[in-house]
Formats: C-alpha cells, structure tokens, sequence
C-alpha cells in the first residue's frame, strides 16, 4: 500500500466525507460550521504535508475562523515566509475538500504529478489554533492527516493566527526574522517597543488603553505579552473570555456596527481598541466631546503608519518608495488624502489579504490594510538592508542616524508575515506617543465620508461577478447599470456589491455626504441586488 493509498484509508476510517454541497478554498481558506469540517480538516493535514514537501521546508496549518460566530470554524494553510499559500495551490485545496473518499487518491496522485513532488522527500507542518470548542478535535484531524503522508507535525496549541504565521516564517529563515516559539514572538515585539518608547516626553498622549479581546485567542495572548512591557502601557482588557466569542464585541462588530462592544463604558478622553477572534484584526475608536462614536479603522491606521515611516524616511535621507495598498472598502476621503496631502501612490486591489500583500511586495515599504483592520507592512530585502546599514553608520549627524535606528527598530516591531492585532497595536501606540497626539488628533488629519455596509442573502454568490478591484459588477446583466443609476442621486455617492468569499451573501458598500444618506444609498443598491441577483429572506430596508 503506497502513501496515497494509506492516506485515504485512514481518512475512509476515522473522517468521511460528511458534507454533499461543494466548497471552495477562498481568501480565509475553508470556514463553514464546524459539525462539517472534519473531513475537510483532515485532507487539509493531507496537503500541508504535500506542499512542505513541494516547498522543501516548513508549512503552517491554522484552525480558526477568526470573527465569524462561535459555532463556525475554518483552516487555512501558511507558505514559508508565513504568507497565505499561493494562489496556484488552492484549487488543489478545493478539489480534495469536495472529492468523494473513493477517488481521493486520484486527487492525491494528481497534485504530485502535476507539481512534481517527491513523495520520499521529508515535510513538516507547524500547526495552531484558536479557543473555539470545536478546534481542539479539529487540530486532531490534522495531525491523523498530516502523519497519515508521514509529515511531521510540531503542534504550538493554542495561538493567535499572527503567532503562527510568525513561527512558521523564523523555521523557515533559520531563526534570522525571530526565535520561532511563542515566548520569541513576546521577546522581539516587546523589546522593540520598549526601545521606541524609551524616555519619552508626553503630554497629551496618555499610555492607557481599553481593549475588547472579542473573547477570543487574543485574551490569553496579550495577557502573556502584558508581563514582558512592564508599565509603560496600562492596558484594561474586557470580554476576555468570559462571555460568547465574536458576539456584539469584535473588531468585526465595532466596524461593521460603528458602534462600542458589549462591556465597555465608553467615555470622553478613553482610547480604545478591538481586536477580532483569531487576533490579526485591529480598529480603534473613541467617543468626542459632543458623545459622539469615532471610529479609527484601517484606512486611519494605515494613514497613521504611513504618515510615520514617510517623515522617518525623509529624516534618514534614504531613497526608498513607499507604497499604500487599499481594497474598494477604503472610504473615498482616506484614498484622497493619500494621494493629495501625503503624495504617496496608492494601489487598489481586491477585496483579500492575499492581493494586498503580493501588490505591496511591488514597493521598497509597502503599507496595506483593509478598511476592517487587516494589515501590516513589508519591507523589501533592499529596503531592510540600506536602512540597517544606514542605522549603524556612525560617520552620519544624530538627526539622520536616529531616524534610521527608529526606522529599523519598527521594522522589528512590525510582524510582516500577515496582520497583527497584537504588533499594530503597539505600532500605534508608539506613533501616538512619539507623536504626543490623543485619538482626536490623529482623527483630525482627515474626515472619512459617512458609510455603510450591508449584506444581502442570495441562492448563489456566485451569480455576481466583478472586475476592477470589485468596484463593478459584470454579472448579472444589468447590475452595474442599476448601481450607477443609484449612486448618480446622492452628493459624494460612491457604492458597489461584491460577493462574500465565505458564505451564499452578497456585501453592498455605500459612502455619501450625511450618514442618512449612506443608509439610503446602501439600501436601495442592497434592494437592485436582491432583484437582479435571485435575493432571498428579508429585503433590506433603512
């Protein structure tokens, strides 16, 4: 019996194939309920071990299904340097997750074949996962598939998906980004933030946060990092773990919802921050003098980030370009700003970290966030190179050589493998005080344009098809038309409707001049879908 053949055999006796309709592997991996996973987890173990052998090192696998609802999960593969697996390697994911259990190996064949793997080759697979009751049994399933090729696994447990990205990245770079275990994620994060925030003089800046750990992984995480920054920032944490995870707390809930997470008594003067279940989505926000709710989503942390390296960049006096990469969700007055104030190009792709991080890698410092959160910032081999060796050149005057060592010192802080609550957070909060701004001084640098998002259920998704960037619908006929028609009423109109990569939904994104109107709009663009688009349930209504 060859290693194919055991495989499926294994997976035939302890995962069947449980689940008739067909899934695809799309920009979070697999995420459904977690009662129809099993099979699918374990065929994933399967692959992980394949593409660690394709890819002569160590691949990640991660149970999570970050934001979504407790009773979800998902998995997802990591490549080398801790980036999504490659594009080219998911419909391979598709088809064993829908293949029937007598033809998986047909499947199995097929991918070595086309790849040209050497199945003697050795593999390993490092793997994760998040606090969901179901993720343990899941993680069980990976292993019996992950051994079942004859891969070895090095299990981490318990991990925010950042974490795992992180060590996969340091196994694989022979420890040169980090020391590949969770207390190395801790040591390099905090003794970079401590050396930024060494004696600094502040006035306005206050070092307390209030954070919403969505009840997810995050909690026990940030917990652990709290004991490696001593009292330079006094962090308050609520939903903690104690309540339902991702329920009306959540970066996730906070942006979608423009409103406080359960168990914060938000108030004047307060900073505050959410992180999303798995612990790679970040937002901020504040309530203003008047009792307003302000919120600092990605867009604003990317402009925040931005802003920073560029004014470090200019005092270092090094050449490097710098690039900022948005998804059509990016409100319209960030987009403008970056261009016309900061004069910093500005790319749009599709909605998906996995565009954001492969567009940014075409700049020298790439800066990428989604509006929910997501985001980081690469720096290209060259860039890191010329700023290290400008850090350590003593012939430069102080001014010039500080803003390299600070320059160096953030990239150390940066977690640049995939978005990270836990390393934007203090990117942030380093930003903030070295700055000496409050929350309303980095909401001042521009107005967002009022928004909303909504999402309409249809038979199939997958009728709605899209092209530039998914700001405009191809499919079905008269959509596009439609939307333009709409949006042609409304004073700073912008929307568009894209179909969601993890459930039969289509997202509806609207801006305009008052919030009312945004509603309105988002509104009547949701009910041209639900028409064109075969809606289904309740239709939307203001």
């Amino acid at each position: 019996m060859d290693i194919f053949e055991k495989a499926a055999e294994v997976g035939i006796k302890k995962h069947p194939r449980n689940l008739k309709e067909e899934v695809t592997y799309g920009t979070a991996g697999f995420r459904m309920r977690a009662d129809s996973l099993d099979h699918i987890v374990y065929r994933m173990g399967l692959l992980s071990v394949m593409f660690s052998k394709f890819r002569s090192g160590v691949t990640g696998l991660m149970i999570t299904a970050s934001h979504n609802p407790e009773e979800d999960n998902g998995v997802k593969l990591i490549d080398l340097m801790g980036e999504m697996m490659p594009i080219a390697w998911e419909k391979y994911a598709t088809s064993l997750a829908n293949v029937s259990d007598d033809k998986l190996v047909d499947v199995l064949q097929e991918i070595a074949k086309l790849e040209c793997i050497d199945v003697t080759k050795p593999a390993t697979v490092s793997i994760g996962r998040d606090t969901r009751a179901s993720s343990l049994s899941l993680s069980e399933a990976a292993v019996d598939g992950i051994e079942a090729m004859k891969g070895k696994c090095s299990d981490f447990g318990l991990l925010t998906t950042p974490q795992l990205h992180y060590i996969v990245c340091c196994q694989n770079t022979g420890g040169q980004y980090g020391e590949p275990t969770e207390e190395g994620y801790y040591k390099k994060l905090s003794a970079a933030f401590l050396t930024l925030n060494k004696n600094r003089k502040v006035i306005n800046y206050v070092p307390e946060l209030y954070l919403d750990l969505a009840n997810g992984v995050g909690a026990p995480k940030l917990q652990q990092l709290c004991a490696y920054l001593g009292d330079v920032l006094n962090i308050n944490v609520c939903n903690n773990g104690s309540g339902k995870l991702n329920y009306q707390c959540g970066a996730d809930f906070v942006k979608v919802s423009q409103m406080q997470p359960v168990g914060l008594n938000l108030e004047p003067g307060m900073r505050c921050a959410s992180f999303d279940g798995d612990g790679d989505r970040l937002v901020y926000y504040y309530k203003t003098c008047e009792g307003k709710f302000a919120l600092l989503d990605g867009d604003k942390i990317a402009t925040l980030f931005a802003a920073y390296l560029n004014d470090l960049l200019k005092s270092s006096q090094l050449k490097l370009n710098m690039g900022l990469v948005q998804t059509a969700y990016a409100n319209g007055s960030s987009t403008n700003y970056i261009n016309d104030v900061m004069k910093i190009p500005v790319a749009c792709v599709p909605t998906g970290v996995k565009y954001l991080h492969h567009k940014a890698q075409d700049f020298d410092i790439g800066v990428y966030f989604e509006a929910n959160g997501h985001g980081t910032v690469l720096f290209s081999r060259t860039a890191q190179k010329l700023i290290r060796n400008q850090a350590s050149d003593n012939s430069l005057d102080e001014v010039t050589r500080d803003a390299a060592v600070r320059l160096a010192t953030i990239m150390d802080l940066i977690n640049q493998t995939v978005g990270d609550a836990i390393s934007d957070m203090l990117v942030v909060e380093t930003i903030l005080a070295s700055k000496d701004w409050t929350c309303e001084d980095w909401d001042s640098a521009y107005t967002d344009l009022p928004s909303r998002q909504i999402k309409i259920k249809v038979e199939n998704r997958l009728l709605v098809e899209t092209t530039d960037a998914e700001r405009r619908t191809t499919k079905p006929a008269g959509l596009q038309e439609a939307i333009d028609e709409v949006v042609a009423g409304y004073k700073h109109g912008r929307a568009f409707a894209r179909p969601s990569g993890t459930e039969d939904v289509v997202r509806v994104y609207a801006e305009a001049d008052t919030q009312a109107n945004a509603d309105k709009l988002a509104c009547e663009v949701g009910l041209r879908v639900y028409n064109l688009a075969r809606g289904i349930g309740e239709k939307p209504s203001v």
